[in-house]
């Protein structure tokens, strides 16, 4: 069965690269690297959208997602974690093309700025590239992507919340699941969703913890038990 997110023009197209050429296309890392050594001042999320085609998903996942894996400065996350809301939503209903809005597509950073970030992501991605490769078919189709789709999701609802140092974690997670899809690669899937497991359970020991103190607060200025 074919991937649901892949373009019908990658079907029909005379043009189309033949499946051994297929899996010689570049490595996600040496795209990055091609975006940031390219000429212009800034670079928008629609040269990145352009840039990966039918890997759009996965890869603008890891793009918004992997920079919140390192302590970042407040409201960080809340910056990245809202276009993430767009992309996993969008995957969790199974489009097959990725779609922004013209809000989102626009913004732009220093092409400088982004090369930076990329410098700082190509080492451990180049690292991670050397033991990816297709596996595990299973766990990555048009059936198993909705479910990583809306997992995704509730992780980035958690990266969109202000919870100190409470974004590493499901980061991580939807690092783990991009990487996956962009090199359909079941392992890197099944890590993401251990991860996710961790992020979840830490988000209920954070709530628990809060409504405990809460109720303790409650209690005594009330003076009833609640």
């Amino acid at each position: 069965m074919p991937d649901a997110r892949q373009p019908e023009i990658q079907h029909d197209d005379p043009g189309a690269p033949a499946p051994a050429e297929a899996k010689r296309r570049r490595r996600f890392s040496e795209v990055l690297q091609d975006l940031a050594a390219e000429g212009g001042e800034r670079i928008a999320i629609a040269d990145i959208l352009t840039a990966f085609g039918d890997r759009a998903f996965g890869a603008l996942m890891l793009v918004f997602a992997a920079p919140n894996i390192l302590p970042t400065p407040p409201g960080t996350s809340s910056v990245l974690g809202a276009p993430l809301l767009f992309i996993t939503f969008q995957l969790m209903i199974g489009r097959p093309v990725l779609w922004l809005p013209r809000l989102i597509t626009q913004r732009s950073v220093a092409r400088a700025d982004f090369a930076r970030l990329v410098g700082r992501m190509v080492p451990w991605l180049v690292k991670a590239e050397r033991l990816l490769r297709p596996r595990l078919s299973i766990l990555i189709g048009p059936v198993p992507d909705r479910f990583i789709g809306a997992a995704c999701l509730l992780l980035a609802i958690i990266l969109f919340m202000p919870i100190p140092l409470g974004n590493m974690v499901p980061a991580l997670a939807i690092s783990a699941f991009a990487i996956g899809l962009v090199e359909r690669d079941g392992i890197a899937v099944s890590a993401g969703w251990a991860v996710s497991a961790v992020a979840v359970g830490i988000l209920a020991a954070v709530s628990a913890a809060l409504w405990a103190a809460l109720r303790a607060f409650l209690q005594s200025l009330l003076g009833v038990s609640i």
